[in-house]
C-alpha cells in the first residue's frame, strides 16, 4: 500500500474524495447530466467541423489540415457516442432480462 501511495505522490494524482449520498451531483441525476453534457459536446463537435468545412469551400481563410482534424475529431466522438450508447442499450437489456 505504501508503493501505491509513493507512485501517486510522484504522479501527483489529485484525490478527490468520494460524494456523499445526499449530495445534489450524485446519483442518477448526475449521470443523465454528464450525459447530456457529453452529447452536447459531440453535437457541438459535428457543428464546428460542419462550420470549416463550409468555410472552406466556401474560400474562407481556414488551414484545410485543421479542418481535418476538426472532422475527425467529430467522426471519432460520435463513433465514441455511438459505442457508449450500444453498451448501455446491452447493460439495460441483461438488467431487463434479470429473473426475479
Amino acid at each position: 500500500m505504501a508503493s501505491i501511495n509513493a507512485i501517486q505522490q510522484q504522479l501527483s494524482i489529485p484525490q478527490t474524495p468520494n460524494p456523499l449520498p445526499g449530495k445534489p451531483d450524485s446519483g442518477p441525476e448526475s449521470f443523465g447530466k454528464f450525459l447530456l453534457e457529453g452529447i452536447q459536446e459531440v453535437n457541438q463537435m459535428q457543428q464546428d467541423a460542419d462550420r470549416a468545412v463550409e468555410s472552406l469551400f466556401t474560400g474562407g481563410d481556414v488551414n484545410p489540415a485543421e479542418v481535418l482534424t476538426a472532422v475527425q475529431k467529430a467522426d471519432m466522438s460520435f463513433k465514441m457516442m455511438l459505442q457508449v450508447r450500444n453498451k448501455m442499450m446491452q447493460a439495460y437489456a441483461e438488467v431487463k432480462d434479470i429473473r426475479v
